[in-house]
């Protein structure tokens, strides 16, 4: 199992040493994988200093996050595209666009996932997509690098729209991929288990999106990568399934998107 989006890095989340030991614990749950998404420059020496510790079982993405951007956006993406270079960075982001707090900053967020998404592509990467309130924007910058055939492949991390939205999506690109989290194990997330039932196995990617959005019955705590197989459990109720293929299916599909060994 490959938790495809987790901050365990994050000190204001897990101060000291609590981030190594969430990533043994998270390995000890049966999670053999980890990938941390970037969200700013200044986040890449913690991520790294958590990879060292577990060669080969840690992966890093980098982006700057929607919510992140500043008026010096420009420079920072400057000072991260080198790093972006490097051989063992799996993904760009996460990036893309959140308009849920604010519409102020509508155009700069729009104009860094453009161009962030165009440097993906160019650096034959895939693409971690941050999306809240903000799809229409979000398809609208995809379709306009797909015109440009510059799109690379997509993932829309924590999935948490319906039925209709996963249509929209594959209307534009029908290979995406979509980030289930515990989200989907929520009472009040009927939507989203339709969703994955539209989507199907074989183009689900398993996340926690740790701290946040801890599963039930871990609802109310830090979340962390150990919860995981609560939320593959659900999946599999909903698919049919059981644990192990949704593991096997999601696992693959982890390994073939971000290209690991």
């Amino acid at each position: 199992m490959i938790d495809t989006h987790t901050h365990l890095y994050l000190p204001e989340d897990f101060p000291g040493d609590e981030g190594r030991l969430a990533v043994e614990r998270a390995f000890g749950a049966g999670v053999e994988e980890l990938i941390f998404p970037g969200i700013y420059t200044e986040s890449v020496p913690q991520m790294r200093a958590l990879q060292r510790q577990f060669p080969g079982r840690i992966h890093v993405a980098l982006g700057l996050h929607p919510t992140e951007l500043t008026d010096t956006w420009r420079d920072d993406l400057k000072a991260l595209r080198p790093l972006m270079e490097a051989g063992d960075v799996v993904a760009v982001g996460e990036i893309g666009i959140d308009l849920y707090w604010s519409r102020e900053h509508r155009d700069r967020q729009i104009e860094a996932f453009r161009e962030q998404t165009a440097i993906a592509a160019e650096l034959g990467l895939p693409v971690i997509i941050h999306c809240r309130e903000g799809l229409d924007e979000t398809l609208q910058v995809i379709s306009g690098l797909k015109a440009q055939d510059k799109c690379p492949r997509l993932l829309f991390h924590s999935f948490t729209y319906g039925h209709d939205e996963v249509k929209r999506i594959r209307a534009v690109d029908p290979e995406a991929m979509f980030g289930i989290n515990g989200v989907a194990t929520f009472k009040s997330a009927a939507n989203v288990r339709e969703a994955v039932s539209e989507i199907g196995a074989e183009h689900i990617l398993l996340e926690t999106d740790s701290p946040y959005l801890a599963p039930v019955p871990y609802r109310g705590r830090r979340n962390e990568s150990a919860y995981l197989p609560a939320t593959a459990a659900k999946v599999a109720e909903v698919l049919g399934l059981t644990a192990a293929e949704v593991d096997r299916i999601t696992t693959g599909n982890a390994r073939k998107f971000f290209r690991l060994k």
